[in-house]
C-alpha cells in the first residue's frame, strides 16, 4: 500500500499531469469566486476535452478543477456577502461582517490557510481511512441519515443568534418549502398547484442566492459607500498573516472540523451543502464567548472552511468503493472513471490502487497550490472591500441572475430568485435570521427521504438494535442538551443578522409571522388528503410552525409594549414608516424586478444591459462614458462567458 501511495504521486508530477492539473487549478479558482458557477460547470466543460488524454491527467485535471472551488468561493462570500458556491454559505455569517469592518484581509487569510489545511488533512484522512470507510459507508443506512440530518436541525439554534424561535420557524419554512414537487414515497405531487415547474421542487441554487445576494447587494447600493464601513482605509491589524494566526490560534476548532467534513463527505447526499452548517454549529456550540458570533467573529470563518475543503476526501471513497455519487460533481468524476476504463469497486482499492492515490495526492497539491496563488493576491482581493458599491452592484446582480439561469434556464428561476430575494431582505431587517431557513430547504428532501426508507424497509426494533443508531441518538441528545442548557444559561445572546431593531421592525416581523401562520395552517390542511407517507412530513412541518410563530407573535408584542413606554422609544413605529426608512432598498428591488419582468419582452441581453445603464447613470451619477464603457463590459461577459462558453440560452425578445 505505502508503495502504490507513492506510485500515485508520480502519476501526479510527472509531464504532463502537472501542467493539466495547473490547468484545473487557475480554472477551479475563477470559477468559484464566480457566484452560481461552481465546480459542477467546471467539470462539465472540461469532461470533453479529457476524451483521449491519459487518465491521470484527464482526473487530474478535473479533480485539480473540482478541490480548489471551495477555496476560492470565499472571496464572493467575504467580500459581498453572497455564497460562491453552496458550500460557502456559513462562512457568509461572519466573514461578511469582518470585511465591513475593515479585517477582509484578516478574514481571507484565515479562509486560505484553514481551506489548504482541511483539504490536506481530508486528503491524508482519505488515504489512511480506506480500510475502515467501507465499514463507515456500509454501517450507514437510512436511519442514520435521518439522524444525521436531525443532527443538522438541532443546529438550527445555534444559527439563529439571540432569536432562536424565530430561527427554528424559519427552519420549518424552509422545510415546507422543500416539500414541494413529486415525494419520494408517492407518484403524487404536493403543493404544485397546477405549474409544471413545481413538479421536480424549487431548485436550490436560485434560493440560496436569492437569501444572500439580492438583500446584501440591496443595502450596498442603498448606502452609496464601499462594502467596508470604515471609509477608505482598512483596520490597523488587518493582514493575511494576522489571519493565519488566528488559524493557528484556533488549530483544534480547524482539526475537529476537518475531520467533520471528511467523514460527512463519506455519506452520500450530505456532504457540502450541510456540512458548513454543522461546523459553524460546532463552532459556535464550542466556544465560551459566543457574543461576537454574526458580528465578525473569525471562529465563524475557520469552522465552516475548514470543514468544506475536507469534504472532497470523504466524498470520493463511496464514488470510487461501490460507485454510489454523492453529489453533481462526484458523478461526473464517475463518468469521467468509466470513460477512461475504471470501474469503480474492489480494483480501484486493489489492482489501481496507484489511481486512488493519486487522487488523493491531487487534492492534497491542489489545495495547498490554490490557497496560496490566493494568498498572493489576497491583498489585491482585500482592496475590493474600499471600491465604490455602485460598481460593483450591476455587475453581481448580473452574475447572481445569469448564475441561476445557468441551472435551470427558465424565466421561473429569475421569478423564484427574485421572490426569495425579497423574503431575505425583510426577513433580515425584519429580524430573522436566514440561515435555519437555508438550512431547513436543504435537509428537508434528505431527512424526509430516510424516513421514508426506515419506515418500509425496518420494524422499530431492528432500528434500535443497529449500533450506529445508538451512537448517532447519543450524539443528538447531548448536543440537544447542551443547546438547551446554553439557551437557558442567554449563552446564545448574540446576533446573526444584523439588524436595527425599531417599532416599524418589530410591527414587520409580526406581520411576518401572521402571513406564516396563514402559510402553515394552509400547508396542514392540503396535506389531509394525501397518503399517509406523504402527508405525514408537511403536517408535522405545518404543527411546528405554527406553534414556533405563536412564540414569536408573543415575543414580539412584549417587545412592542417596551417600546411604547420606553420614554426614548423611536415613533412612526407603522410598517409604513418603516417603509419610508427603507425606500432606498425598495427602489433599488423595483429596478432589479423591472429587469425580470422586461426580459420576455426584450430579451436577457437588453433587460441585463439596460439595468446596468439605468444604475450607472441614474443611480450611481456616473457620466455618459462611464456607463458605456460599464455596459460593454457586461456585454463582453455575457456574450463570451455565458452565451460562446457555457453556451447558455437566453430568453429571446418577443418579436424574434
Amino acid at each position: 500500500m505505502l508503495q502504490s501511495f507513492f506510485d500515485g504521486l508520480v502519476l501526479i508530477v510527472s509531464f504532463p499531469a502537472i501542467l493539466y492539473l495547473f490547468a484545473g487549478i487557475l480554472l477551479g479558482l475563477w470559477l468559484g469566486i464566480v457566484p452560481g458557477l461552481g465546480g459542477v460547470t467546471g467539470m462539465v466543460i472540461l469532461l470533453p476535452f479529457t476524451f483521449g488524454m491519459e487518465p491521470a491527467p484527464a482526473l487530474a485535471m478535473l479533480l485539480g478543477l473540482f478541490a480548489v472551488v471551495s477555496t476560492s468561493d470565499t472571496v464572493s462570500s467575504v467580500m459581498l456577502g453572497i455564497p460562491g458556491t453552496i458550500a460557502s454559505q456559513a462562512t457568509v455569517l461572519d466573514g461578511h461582517q469582518m470585511a465591513k469592518r475593515g479585517l477582509a484581509q484578516t478574514a481571507l487569510g484565515a479562509a486560505f490557510f484553514c481551506s489548504a489545511f482541511g483539504g490536506v488533512l481530508g486528503g491524508i484522512a482519505m488515504a489512511l481511512s480506506l480500510p475502515i470507510a467501507l465499514w463507515i459507508i456500509l454501517a450507514f443506512g437510512s436511519p442514520e441519515f435521518f439522524l444525521l440530518s436531525l443532527l443538522g436541525l438541532v443546529m438550527v439554534g445555534a444559527v439563529s443568534g439571540n432569536a432562536v424561535s424565530k430561527g427554528i420557524g424559519a427552519a420549518a419554512l424552509g422545510l415546507l418549502l422543500s416539500q414541494i414537487g413529486y415525494p419520494v414515497a408517492s407518484s403524487t405531487p404536493r403543493y404544485w398547484f397546477g405549474n409544471p415547474d413545481l413538479l421536480d421542487g424549487l431548485p436550490l441554487v436560485p434560493i440560496f442566492l436569492g437569501l444572500f445576494g439580492i438583500p446584501e447587494m440591496m443595502e450596498l447600493a442603498a448606502r452609496r459607500t464601499s462594502i467596508a464601513h470604515i471609509g477608505d482605509t482598512r483596520a490597523e491589524n488587518d493582514s493575511l498573516l494576522q489571519g493565519v494566526r488566528e488559524a493557528m490560534k484556533n488549530k483544534w476548532l480547524a482539526i475537529r472540523c476537518s475531520l467533520l467534513g471528511v467523514y460527512t463527505g463519506m455519506l452520500p447526499g450530505i456532504g457540502s451543502a450541510v456540512v458548513d452548517w454543522l461546523a459553524y454549529g460546532h463552532a459556535v456550540q464550542s466556544a465560551k464567548d459566543r457574543s461576537q458570533f454574526g458580528k465578525g467573529d473569525i471562529r465563524g470563518v475557520i469552522g465552516p472552511e475548514s470543514a468544506n475543503n475536507a469534504v472532497l476526501g470523504g466524498s470520493l471513497i463511496p464514488t470510487l468503493a461501490f460507485g454510489i455519487p454523492g453529489s453533481g460533481a462526484m458523478a461526473i468524476l464517475l463518468g469521467a472513471l468509466t470513460i477512461h476504463g475504471f470501474a469503480p469497486g474492489r480494483s480501484m482499492l486493489e489492482t489501481n490502487l496507484d489511481v486512488t492515490y493519486s487522487m488523493v495526492w491531487t487534492i492534497i497539491i491542489a489545495n495547498l497550490i490554490g490557497a496560496a496563488v490566493l494568498a498572493v493576491w489576497g491583498r489585491q482581493v482585500a482592496r475590493a472591500a474600499f471600491i465604490d458599491g455602485n460598481l460593483v452592484v450591476p455587475a453581481v446582480i448580473m452574475f447572481i441572475f445569469m448564475g441561476s439561469w445557468l441551472w435551470q434556464p427558465s424565466m421561473f428561476t429569475w421569478i423564484v430568485l427574485l421572490s426569495v430575494g425579497l423574503f431575505g431582505y425583510l426577513m433580515k431587517t425584519g429580524g430573522w435570521p436566514r440561515p435555519p431557513f437555508i438550512l431547513g430547504f436543504v435537509l428537508g428532501p434528505i431527512m424526509e427521504n430516510a424516513m421514508s426508507i426506515t419506515y418500509q424497509s425496518y420494524t422499530p426494533l431492528e432500528v434500535i438494535q443497529r449500533p450506529t443508531v445508538l451512537i448517532l441518538l447519543a450524539v443528538v441528545s447531548v448536543v440537544f442538551f447542551l443547546a438547551v442548557k446554553q439557551t437557558r444559561k442567554r449563552l446564545s445572546d448574540f446576533n446573526i443578522e444584523i439588524t436595527r431593531e425599531s417599532r416599524g421592525s418589530l410591527y414587520l416581523s409580526s406581520l411576518m409571522a401572521v402571513i406564516m401562520c396563514v402559510v402553515f395552517a394552509v400547508a396542514i390542511w392540503l396535506a389531509l388528503d394525501w397518503t399517509p407517507l406523504s402527508r405525514i412530513t408537511p403536517i408535522f412541518v405545518g404543527i411546528m410552525g405554527l406553534i414556533t410563530m405563536a412564540f414569536v407573535i408573543g415575543s414580539d408584542f412584549t417587545k412592542q409594549r417596551r417600546f411604547a413606554r420606553a420614554e426614548d422609544g423611536e415613533a412612526g413605529g407603522t410598517i409604513g414608516g418603516f417603509l419610508a426608512e427603507n425606500r432606498s432598498e425598495l427602489a433599488i428591488f423595483a429596478m432589479i424586478a423591472v429587469m425580470v419582468a422586461a426580459t420576455p419582452w426584450i430579451g436577457t441581453y437588453a433587460a441585463v444591459i439596460a439595468f446596468a445603464a439605468f444604475f450607472m447613470k441614474f443611480w450611481g451619477r456616473y457620466s455618459l462614458l462611464w456607463t458605456a464603457v460599464y455596459s460593454f463590459g457586461i456585454w463582453v461577459v455575457l456574450y463570451v462567458l455565458y452565451d460562446r462558453m457555457l453556451h447558455t440560452r437566453f430568453e429571446p425578445p418577443f418579436f424574434l
